[in-house]
């Protein structure tokens, strides 16, 4: 490829305005959107195969959309509390109403919205939102569980692409051509575009594996339990290209914190799995 080539994408982070538009102070960015579009294609991928698989006829198209709703909740609580726990306890032990406030307290008040969401806390929240609305609606877990698992990673790579376009969640410095300048990372080193790596094989390739597999005859539940381990086993990889978070560093050994939680999620999966194939062989 040309220099000219390697200079725009380097450069590429730079140029990306993220915000999509401005209102007076309303102000609409990819980030959020990015993020409609990813519920909304599960969405859509799950009404798909609502209408052409027979085996999901006890869900209806109408709690498939409530549980979407109660997904989006889980999402969110779920996000945001993983991240309390598993990334910054000690700070909102001592501020606690940072956890839901958009402020914060050290050094004076500043409003600085909610920040930190944790991917694992998020996915803890979705299987429990999922869970308590089967279980109010008598929906069996299992069936909902293979129904939505093969369609949320490809509305994952897109919440990716949007941690791209904010120039967030950064990768390590690299001296390979494919690095990029990331206007938020310290330094003027280039730096894996970790989240696009994280967008094709943690979303499209997982996706496109786990969609094939949708047919063939696994137990019920396996869907669940093939998202957990291919997903941790994916991430836990990709992690030596991310950036570990700057107040953690590497947690144990060379592992990030990361890595550590995908482990557990890989680990918490394949036994799932087995639980699922053995339940089903009695």
């Amino acid at each position: 490829m040309t220099a000219e080539f390697w200079h725009w994408w380097q450069h590429l982070p730079e140029t990306i305005d993220p915000v999509l538009f401005e209102i007076g102070s309303l102000r609409i960015q990819y980030y959020g959107l990015m993020y409609l579009v990813a519920f909304a294609l599960t969405y859509l991928l799950v009404r798909h195969r609502l209408r052409r698989e027979e085996r999901f006829r006890s869900i209806s198209l109408a709690q498939a959309q409530d549980l979407i709703t109660a997904m989006i909740l889980g999402v969110i609580v779920g996000g945001r509390l993983g991240y309390v726990l598993f990334y910054n306890p000690g700070h909102y032990l001592e501020n606690p109403l940072e956890i839901a406030l958009p402020f914060r307290f050290d050094g004076g008040f500043q409003f600085t919205g909610i920040a930190g969401m944790s991917f694992h806390g998020g996915l803890i929240g979705v299987l429990a939102g999922a869970w308590i609305y089967g279980r109010r609606h008598g929906l069996d877990y299992r069936e909902i569980a293979d129904l939505f698992a093969p369609a949320v990673p490809l509305g994952y790579a897109f919440g990716r692409l949007g941690n791209f376009i904010n120039g967030e969640l950064f990768g390590r410095i690299t001296t390979a051509p494919i690095g990029m300048h990331f206007p938020l990372a310290p330094g003027s080193d280039l730096r894996h575009p970790s989240q696009l790596y994280e967008a094709l094989f943690e979303g499209l390739v997982l996706f496109v594996i786990l969609w094939g597999l949708r047919r063939r005859p696994l137990p019920r539940g396996a869907m669940l339990a093939l998202y957990l381990v291919g997903y941790g086993a994916v991430r836990f990889v990709l992690e030596y290209f991310r950036q570990p978070d700057a107040h953690l560093g590497f947690v144990w050994m060379r592992f990030s914190m990361g890595q550590l939680l995908c482990l557990g999620m890989a680990g918490a999966g394949l036994v799932l799995y087995l639980y699922y194939r053995r339940r089903d062989c009695q």
